[in-house]
């Protein structure tokens, strides 16, 4: 993890965003929308963009905590993460588990992590920079 002044804060809400990815994995995707064909026909074709942005935004977030030597880990982790989702989703009459879907997660980690390595990697320590209150500036290393 980098050297960061608020690192349990940052653990805390990287668990509240892991959890409510996995939540909202899991509810009934048609529960709201039940007498709209036309919305679920876009959502089931939206599905792979939607896994896609999401493990993108995931890399992103995680990198802006690690050093780029432990972005493998952050792959590592996402790919075991998605891989939960569908195992889980599989168990769920109401869902469905696609090995596609794990493709889509795996293109938004890649490029998340290309984002994080084109200058996104360690967004966490400007944050602390420009908004900490004690002033105190960490280096993003």
């Amino acid at each position: 993890m980098l050297p960061l002044r608020y690192a349990s804060h940052w653990r805390f809400a990287s668990f509240i965003l892991l959890a409510i990815v996995l939540l909202a994995t899991l509810i009934p995707a048609a529960w709201l929308w039940q007498d709209s064909g036309d919305v679920i026909s876009w959502l089931l074709h939206a599905d792979k963009w939607a896994h896609g942005v999401t493990f993108a935004v995931l890399a992103i977030w995680f990198s802006g905590q690690y050093r780029r030597t432990s972005y493998w880990r952050i792959a590592v982790g996402l790919i075991a993460f998605g891989m939960l989702i569908e195992v889980i989703q599989a168990t769920l009459s109401y869902r469905s588990a696609e090995w596609l879907d794990m493709f889509a997660d795996v293109a938004g980690i890649t490029v998340g992590l290309a984002a994080a390595l084109a200058g996104l990697g360690g967004w966490s320590v400007w944050v602390e920079n420009r908004f900490g209150r004690d002033g105190v500036e960490v280096d993003a290393g």
